[in-house]
């Protein structure tokens, strides 16, 4: 690691869980007449995932800062009229179309991978772009089929192909049908002024850095390289360029780094009170969560079902700008069931109790059922709660 400047701030613990918060987009008035593609613009990537419980976690995003957006009117803003692509970045995510050129270096990188999972066969990537310059959009499904066999991993060798060719940035992802890739060439999709590889390595990087450092507010060198799941020595390499200065908070183990603008104008304004997605930028990183938080979070989908503590999608409950319980959500008709609900004390009901009803309302139910709590006393209490607030 590089030698840090000496930092000249320091921030208490509550300083930087507001400004976190702020910077994500969770603290003060939101920006509704940005709608989603504001907040897109404002986190610089929103992750996909393909479990739906709710929603899927790129509609959970937007709602958790908007509040009951349509979920049509989600789609479309990501989609329509070429606002946003879709590159691995901290994972599979989307991402503002306006940041294609910063991530040449790594579909440079792709390109000079030496080894990949899967082989590609011969001639199926000049095929499939042949067959997309002719008659694309398309799926894998269209361009012959995404699997040999039934194996989730047994991909054809068109699949291979496509995939390859986007990771090349040769095609683009222009929307999800059915949850199935929808393919066309980058010189269709992306506007002529973006397509392009003219940035260096060091360029991409330091603005990469720069907007991990502004969505985050502050964070430590972890913190920022694992927005867009950057090497540590990269961020090393551009961060005293790149913008964001150095903070010690107090706590914090390792050094830090924030941007000037969110120092610069102290945190206030309301809360949001919403349900996140495990997905979420504000905690997809746990060990920062628990650091700003103290919420020790650990997603149990792949945890056997005797062995879970919180259920298989628990989803954290923000409130006055505090991690205050969990929620295992389903649906059934049109009621929301909080199969479980973990509480942070008795103080935390009436916050779940309005997450639940605003979430059962955004997703068209009428009703919640609470099946179980986990301190028992407190279910009383939450039903009450949930009573009032249903009419």
């Amino acid at each position: 690691m590089t030698t840090l400047p000496r930092p000249t701030t320091t921030l208490t613990a509550d300083d930087a869980r507001r400004i976190a918060l702020r910077a994500q987009g969770l603290l003060g008035a939101p920006d509704r007449r940005a709608g989603v593609r504001g907040v897109l613009r404002h986190l610089g990537a929103v992750q996909l995932d393909t479990i739906s419980v709710l929603a899927r976690s790129h509609e959970l995003v937007p709602y958790a800062r908007l509040g009951a957006v349509g979920r049509k009117a989600v789609e479309a803003a990501y989609w329509s009229d070429v606002h946003a692509f879709e590159y691995w970045s901290h994972a599979a995510c989307l991402l503002p179309v306006e940041e294609w050129p910063h991530f040449a270096f790594r579909r440079r990188a792709y390109r000079n991978r030496p080894h990949w999972n899967h082989e590609l066969p011969d001639g199926a990537y000049d095929q499939v772009i042949k067959q997309l310059r002719a008659e694309g959009p398309l799926t894998a499904t269209d361009l012959g089929g995404a699997k040999n066999t039934s194996d989730w991993w047994d991909w054809s060798g068109t699949k291979i192909a496509v995939e390859r060719a986007l990771m090349y940035g040769e095609v683009v992802c222009v929307e999800r049908r059915g949850w199935k890739r929808v393919y066309d060439l980058a010189e269709r999709a992306i506007p002529s002024a973006l397509l392009h590889d003219e940035l260096d390595d060091t360029e991409c990087l330091r603005r990469l850095v720069r907007l991990a450092g502004e969505a985050l507010g502050v964070g430590t060198r972890a913190d920022i390289a694992d927005y867009h799941r950057l090497k540590g020595e990269q961020v090393d390499a551009v961060i005293e360029d790149a913008g964001l200065v150095p903070v010690e908070v107090e706590g914090w183990s390792k050094p830090a780094w924030a941007d000037p603008a969110a120092l610069a104008a102290p945190p206030r304004g309301r809360h949001r009170t919403t349900l996140l997605s495990p997905f979420d930028s504000l905690i997809w990183e746990r060990a920062r969560a628990e650091r700003i938080f103290g919420f020790a979070y650990r997603l149990e989908v792949y945890v056997p079902k005797p062995k879970r503590v919180y259920g298989y999608y628990s989803m954290p409950v923000l409130a006055g700008g505090r991690l205050v319980g969990r929620v295992d959500p389903a649906r059934e008709g049109g009621t929301l069931v909080a199969r479980q609900v973990t509480l942070d004390g008795a103080k935390a009901v009436p916050a779940v109790a309005q997450a639940l009803v605003e979430a059962a309302t955004w997703v068209n139910c009428t009703n919640v059922r609470v099946e179980r709590v986990d301190a028992p006393e407190l279910r009383e209490p939450l039903s009450r709660e949930l009573a009032v607030l249903l009419g």
